[in-house]
């Protein structure tokens, strides 16, 4: 294996790797395979099986007790394929109202959040998830680590320790 950006020798090696790219701050994939450039320092990292990883991370997302927050909405969104406008038709709000959401300059009513939560649970095959569960949600919001990590030919939610 050969760095793309100097032609230098790459080394694999397994660690945890915080995924930023999917729009997710607190997401770190356990023990996955991370290539580093010992020229230049570039790396890359192996994520095998990408839409099954985001469907662990959109299933994770919508069953936590907490308000989504903006860049939590914006993830939803682009895991179930909607462009703003067309989220917008779903979910009976105008595309501004998306747009605010997701930059945080309007706070998610919460039977818009439920519906978007129901959406994501419909649109794949998961665990159940009790309506009831809906009722338990706060309004405090305090981002808790999110791990996965492969297992098998799948992701599974991994917890991880406290810093």
């Amino acid at each position: 294996m050969t760095c793309i950006q100097c032609g230098g020798k790459l080394t694999a090696k397994r660690e945890n790797y915080r995924y930023t790219a999917c729009g997710l701050s607190n997401v770190t994939l356990v023990g996955v395979e991370v290539r580093r450039c010992a020229k230049c320092g570039d790396h890359e990292v192996v994520i095998p099986r990408i839409e099954e990883l985001h469907r662990v991370l959109a299933a994770a997302v919508v069953r936590q007790a907490s308000r989504l927050t903006k860049d939590e909405i914006r993830f939803l969104r682009k895991y179930l394929g909607y462009s703003g406008v067309d989220f917008a038709k779903v979910v009976g709000v105008s595309a501004e109202t998306i747009s605010r959401w997701e930059n945080g300059k309007e706070k998610m009513g919460s039977s818009a959040e439920k519906l978007v939560r129901m959406l994501v649970v419909h649109t794949q095959p998961t665990h159940p998830y009790p309506i009831e569960t809906l009722a338990t949600i706060t309004e405090e919001r305090s981002p808790k680590p999110l791990g996965v990590r492969p297992k098998g030919n799948s992701w599974v939610q991994h917890e991880l320790e406290a810093a």
